[in-house]
């Protein structure tokens, strides 16, 4: 996958929004990238390489698919695309919980096609300088190519975590479920103090800049898409309750 023998191996890129950007940004030396986005007319890096705006049809027909569409939309988009994929291609998701869209390509998606699930532990804003040093988990769902991509990904600098889909939102329930509460709650507050503060303020006030600008289909993919998340909320909001009430006392 993307090797140096495989320059010219094509990757239909559907959706182009923020993450959309990032994925065509780090790939476009490794593939030939066919971008399929209703929403725009041209797709131009900041490097000012072009990269190429074609059909669903002909994105979806290419050698690698990467689905960067909400996970709202998933189920649908896979049902448009099934009948235009081509026999042995890998498809791959990016989304901020694997159980669902897991289960959604699983189901959905032919039989002779190779998926994989995948989830960057980054955005567009922690990764603006490049991914090297990130986290990115894969989770195998068909075939074996989920090998494959892992060691690309390790090529590209990243940290790759492979495991379960159930153990992926298990653990994300809390790591970004909390997160974006807590983040979602102090950007309702107002501005944050930015004089007097202290080192673990700044890192607070970091955390929530860097989820500030999240579209609202990323929030309710983590919140309401995850099927362990509520639960985490609840143990949340009534560990809050019962500290206010002992400090009320």
């Amino acid at each position: 996958m993307g090797s140096r023998r495989e320059k010219t191996q094509t990757l239909g890129l559907i959706g182009f929004g923020a993450f959309g950007q990032l994925a065509a940004r780090t790939l476009a030396a490794h593939f030939d990238i066919r971008v399929c986005d209703p929403a725009r007319a041209h797709t131009t890096l900041p490097c000012g390489r072009s990269l190429r705006m074609t059909t669903l049809e002909d994105a979806a027909g290419c050698d690698v698919v990467v689905l960067a569409v909400p996970v709202a939309r998933l189920r649908h988009l896979c049902g448009v695309i099934a009948p235009m994929l081509r026999k042995g291609a890998l498809v791959l998701d990016v989304g901020s919980v694997k159980v669902l869209p897991v289960r959604v390509m699983r189901e959905v998606l032919p039989a002779d096609v190779d998926i994989v699930g995948t989830h960057p532990l980054f955005g567009p804003q922690s990764a603006a300088s490049g991914v090297q040093g990130h986290k990115i988990v894969v989770c195998p769902v068909r075939g074996d190519r989920h090998r494959q991509v892992a060691a690309f990904l390790r090529h590209l600098g990243l940290q790759v975590i492979t495991d379960t889909a159930d153990a992926h939102d298990r653990e994300l329930a809390v790591v970004q479920g909390l997160t974006h509460l807590i983040a979602k709650v102090l950007v309702g507050l107002g501005p944050l103090p930015d004089r007097m503060t202290t080192a673990s303020f700044d890192l607070l006030r970091e955390a929530v800049d860097m989820v500030r600008d999240d579209p609202p289909t990323v929030l309710h993919a983590i919140e309401v898409s995850n099927p362990y998340a509520a639960t985490v909320r609840e143990a949340f909001f009534t560990g809050a309750s019962e500290l206010q009430q002992r400090l009320d006392m």
